[in-house]
């Protein structure tokens, strides 16, 4: 090529790992979305990642019957990134995106408040149907980076 090369933004980097439909996936999936946005100059907040994709996972794991592996896709984008959980069970995940007005987390109950965190702490999320079930998914903004002092 003669002339100045022209840049292209490249595009998103995404992983997509098949897990055991076991409480061993949930680990594996936190560890895997560190790893994705550590190397990433402008990334989403890690600690908020692998706590809801650890909900996503478990609640996979906790509500799909069956064996079948569950599926993580980790995508990064120019704002932030995107985690999808896909499971075999077509059936939506109760209250993610609009929650019941009567129903609130009991607090000292262990479980409960899995949607809740995913619907307060992510920019968006929701739910589409897939050709072997579901995926249920959220959005985290890229977290600006901290100016160093001079």
């Amino acid at each position: 090529m003669n002339g100045p090369a022209l840049h292209e933004p490249s595009a998103p980097a995404s992983w997509r790992v098949a897990l055991p439909h076991t409480a061993a996936a949930v680990p594996v999936a936190r560890a895997l979305v560190r790893s994705a946005l550590a190397d990433v100059q402008h990334a989403a907040d890690s600690d908020t990642a692998e706590l809801l994709t650890a909900e996503l996972v478990a609640n996979a794991v906790e509500h799909t019957k069956g064996d079948a592996p569950i599926e993580l896709v980790v995508e990064l984008l120019p704002t932030g990134c995107r985690v999808e959980v896909h499971d075999p069970d077509p059936a939506p995940p109760g209250n993610l995106t609009v929650p019941e007005p009567s129903v609130e987390p009991d607090p000292w109950q262990e479980h409960g408040r899995g949607l809740l965190l995913i619907r307060t702490l992510s920019s968006s999320c929701g739910h589409r149907a897939t050709e072997s079930g579901k995926a249920v998914w959220f959005r985290l903004p890229v977290v600006p980076s901290q100016r160093k002092p001079s």
